[in-house]
């Protein structure tokens, strides 16, 4: 599937230091898709950046335009607040 960034999430890429080839990982095989708020949904992934650290990668996207668009993208290391346990 193909997505599109705003760009917010461009400049979101840059300001965070997140590689593109990450997100493009997450949106192509995601860990998880959560609901998010407002009928959007979160793309996430656990990942290292290489220094050996595990981060949550989250990418909110907005599904219900064709194609979907990427509205934000973040990492955070508050992998319990988001993280879905079955």
């Amino acid at each position: 599937m193909d997505f599109r960034l705003t760009a917010h999430a461009e400049g979101e890429l840059a300001r965070r230091g997140i590689p593109r080839p990450l997100l493009d990982q997450v949106l192509r095989e995601p860990q998880q898709v959560v609901p998010g708020q407002g009928g959007r949904k979160a793309y996430q992934s656990q990942l290292d950046f290489g220094d050996g650290t595990i981060w949550l990668l989250r990418a909110i996207v907005d599904e219900r335009v064709a194609p979907p668009m990427v509205i934000t993208v973040y990492r955070t290391s508050k992998i319990d607040k988001y993280w879905r346990r079955p």
